[in-house]
C-alpha cells in the first residue's frame, strides 16, 4: 500500500492554519508539518502557492490546496468517513454555514488589527467593529452547544482559532469580550475542551507577546 502524502504548511500563530489542524485533529488524520518563516519566504511556498505566496497549504500527494475554508472543505469531503461532517446536509443550511465563514473570514481578522495597531479614534473604530461582528456571530449561534448543532461544524472551526487572540485584543482595547458576548465565550470554551482544538489552539499569552514584538518590528 502506497503511504499518503500529507504535509500543511503553516506559520505557527495564523489562526487561518490553526483552522487546518483543527479540522485534520477532528478527522484523526496524520500529518506533516512544516514551520514557514513569514519573515523569510521560503521558496518552497511560493512553489506551491504560487498566486497568494502565503500559508496555510496543505500539500496532498504532492497537489497543493490553498487557502484555510478551501483546505476545511476539502478535508471533510477527501476524508467523509472519519467523524460527521463539517457542514450540514440540507443545502439551505450549509449555505448558510458557508456564508458565516466567509464573513469571519473578510471581517473579522481585518477588524480586530485596528486594535493592536492603532491608538485614538481608529483602535476605538476596530473596537466597536470587533464587538459588532462577535454580537453578530453571537445571535447567530443562540442556543446551540455549537454552530453545527451538537458537533464541531464549519463555522465553530472558522471561528474558534480567534478565542486564542481575544485576551490581546482585551489588553490592546481595554475591555472585556465576555462582559460583553458572554454565550460567545462560553462556546469558546466549550469548543477548548475538545482534544481537537485544545491540541490546535495557541496560547493567549504568546500570541500576545508575539503581537507586542510584532508592533514594534513593524515599528522600526
Amino acid at each position: 500500500m502506497v503511504k499518503e502524502e500529507l504535509i500543511l504548511v503553516n506559520f505557527w500563530s495564523s489562526p487561518f492554519g490553526c483552522r487546518v489542524k483543527i479540522a485534520l485533529e477532528e478527522k484523526g488524520i496524520p500529518y506533516e508539518y512544516k514551520e514557514e518563516d513569514l519573515f523569510n519566504k521560503s521558496p518552497l511556498l511560493s512553489t506551491i502557492n504560487p498566486v497568494y505566496n502565503k500559508v496555510p497549504v496543505l500539500v496532498h500527494n504532492g497537489k497543493s490546496v490553498c487557502e484555510s475554508l478551501n483546505i476545511v472543505e476539502y478535508i471533510d469531503e477527501v476524508w467523509s468517513d472519519r467523524s460527521a461532517s463539517f457542514l450540514p446536509s440540507d443545502p439551505y443550511e450549509r449555505s448558510q454555514a458557508r456564508f458565516w465563514a466567509d464573513f469571519i473570514d473578510k471581517e473579522l481578522y481585518e477588524a480586530s488589527r485596528k486594535i493592536y495597531r492603532c491608538k485614538g479614534e481608529e483602535q476605538e473604530s476596530g473596537k466597536k467593529n470587533v464587538l459588532r461582528i462577535l454580537k453578530l456571530v453571537e445571535g447567530e449561534l443562540g442556543n446551540k452547544p455549537f454552530f453545527g448543532g451538537d458537533n464541531l461544524g464549519f463555522v465553530d472551526i472558522s471561528l474558534i482559532p480567534f478565542y486564542s487572540r481575544f485576551y490581546t485584543w482585551e489588553t490592546f482595547g481595554k475591555f472585556s469580550i465576555e462582559e460583553e458576548c458572554p454565550i460567545l465565550v462560553s462556546w469558546a470554551k466549550r469548543c477548548s475542551e475538545k482534544e481537537s482544538v485544545a491540541k490546535s489552539l495557541d496560547d493567549p499569552i504568546k500570541i500576545y507577546d508575539f503581537i507586542v514584538y510584532l508592533n514594534n518590528y513593524l515599528t522600526k
